[in-house]
Order: structure tokens, then sequence, then C-alpha cells
């Protein structure tokens, strides 16, 4: 929420000049959470296309990617519906879209998404996910599977995971939320997985200071994953 970091970017402008100081860094994809005046987060059409247009000027070659959950708008029907209406944001739309498969009309959302010509990202929190998945098979417009590992969980929660979606032979990035993000990160770096770090995964180092900003996160990051691949 607003407020829970001092660095947590919450307008566009924010999230643009984050934006702008990771691809220093050399990171090229951003997980948006657009959001209206009062700092709630939205799937609006408006708010995101002026989340994104804003980011998209400060990063015009990055991937820039945003979430259609369930928390943020809980029918899932007017959820599909908003998201159905991002195929006329031009410049404002996302290039693609995380959608969480254990939420109520998930598949909904996904062609809500196909229809508006959004990439399509999938969330994966736990096995149960990921049998309805396989299940289903890859969406077409699949850019990749996030499995997420909740707050808690192991690395061998990732692992049972992982081998539910192998069979998808989709591009996986794995990534954990607070006290299982540095964990899984490593987990994921070991296995030479894509992964991801920020102020919504995590307000600490691993070391267990508070961070400073999402750079100071990123850049912890990157040193895990150069020492796995030296290792």
């Amino acid at each position: 929420m607003p407020g829970s970091h001092p660095a947590l970017p919450v307008t566009p402008q924010q999230l643009a000049a984050d934006a702008a100081a990771l691809a220093e860094l050399g990171i090229t994809h951003f997980h948006l959470h657009p959001r209206d005046v009062v700092g709630l987060e939205v799937i609006a059409g408006p708010e995101v296309a002026t989340a994104v247009a804003v980011v998209r000027t400060a990063v015009p070659h990055a991937e820039l990617g945003v979430t259609t959950a369930a928390w943020i708008q809980p029918d899932p029907v007017r959820r599909a519906d908003l998201v159905r209406g991002w195929a006329g944001l031009s410049a404002g739309r996302p290039d693609v879209a995380s959608v969480n498969v254990h939420e109520d009309g998930w598949s909904d959302v996904v062609r809500a998404l196909q229809a508006a010509g959004v990439g399509i990202e999938l969330g994966v929190f736990h096995e149960e996910a990921a049998r309805t998945l396989v299940r289903a098979g890859l969406p077409d417009g699949t850019r990749r599977v996030l499995a997420e590992v909740q707050p808690g969980g192991s690395t061998a929660e990732a692992e049972a995971v992982l081998r539910l979606l192998e069979p998808l032979g989709a591009p996986i990035l794995l990534h954990g939320e607070d006290d299982s993000a540095w964990p899984v990160l490593d987990h994921a770096a070991r296995r030479g997985l894509d992964t991801r770090i920020g102020l919504e995964d995590t307000l600490r180092n691993p070391d267990g200071s508070p961070t400073r900003d999402n750079a100071e996160l990123v850049t912890c990051a990157r040193r895990a994953i150069r020492a796995h691949a030296v290792g």
C-alpha cells in the first residue's frame, strides 16, 4: 500500500523515474501497478494507459507489464470487460499482463487479453494452479509462466510446481514474496530461470536490512545471480 515504504513508486511519474534508474542497471522488463489519484490499484483503461504511456516514454525499448489481479476488481465479469477495453489504449496499452490461474474467471481474462492484443503472463501460486494450467494448456499469446512462491514457502514447494509445469514447455519466471523472496531468487539463479525482484516482493535486502529502493534490490539480485553463474 502507499506509505509502506518511502521509495515505493505510486504515481506514473515515480514509476517512470524508477524504471529509468533500473534501465541503467540493464533491466528490460517492468511489472507495473497503475493506481488512481488516491493510490488504489486499478485496471481501468485511463489509469492503465497513463501509467504505461508515461513509463514507456522513459524506457521506450522495455517490455511493460501490468496485473489483472482479482484483489483489484473481484467481479470476474467486470474484470474481463475492463481488460477487453485495453484494445483501444494505443501507446498506453501494456505489452503483457499477468493473470492468476487460481482466480475465478481467469480464462475469461485471458480471452480478453487476446482480444486486446496484449501478451499473457500466467501466474501460478501453488500446485493446484499448476495442475489447472496443465489441464487447460497454454493459451495463444502466452509469453511466460510466473511461478510464485508465497510468503513462508520453500524452494521445495517451488520445485514441486516447476515439475508440474515442465510438460508445458513454457518460459518460466520464478520468484518469491516476503521471506521467500531471496531464497527463491537464489534457487531460480541456480536453476538458470528468469526471476524478478522489487518492492512488491520484499522490502528487505538479503541480509535482512531495510532496502533503500528498487535499485538496491536489483543490485543485490544481480550480485546473487552473478555469484551462481560463476559458481
